[in-house]
């Protein structure tokens, strides 16, 4: 079993690697389902990406923490469970935001931030899983 002892720059390496991306995928994808401009959902995604970036850096550090007291496999169990309760961390922080941003009420807010939800949610699956086989393949084990 490997256990993750990630530094500062990497785990900021990471964040950006995923949500550069994740903007690049979901702000046309989103301006293009709600009919609203293509700045307006960019600068949506954006803000919430920052949002997301420093929840991602808390987020993974705790469950590196976690991993290495109870020395768990990541699975593609451990890993779906990661990435849900990561998504869910990010809609409780990103809706009255969103609420604002698009003058809507919060309840418009969710049924948007659950539709992004339901494109991160693949997505942070597929990105953590992709870049942990990279990892173990570029940075030695520890």
């Amino acid at each position: 079993m490997q256990v993750y002892e990630r530094s500062f720059t990497e785990r900021t390496i990471h964040a950006l690697l995923f949500e550069i991306l994740a903007i690049g995928i979901s702000a046309p994808l989103a301006a293009w389902l709600t009919g609203n401009s293509i700045q307006s959902m960019g600068v949506l995604t954006a803000v919430i990406a920052t949002m997301a970036v420093t929840w991602n850096m808390i987020y993974n550090w705790l469950f590196d923490k976690l991993q290495a007291c109870y020395r768990f496999e990541r699975s593609l169990w451990v890993r779906a469970i990661h990435a849900c309760g990561f998504e869910l961390g990010l809609i409780f922080a990103a809706i009255p935001f969103v609420a604002w941003w698009l003058d809507t009420t919060l309840w418009h807010a969710l049924v948007l931030d659950i539709g992004l939800v339901l494109f991160y949610l693949p997505y942070a699956f597929f990105f953590n899983l992709g870049y942990d086989k990279l990892r173990q393949k570029v940075i030695p084990a520890q």
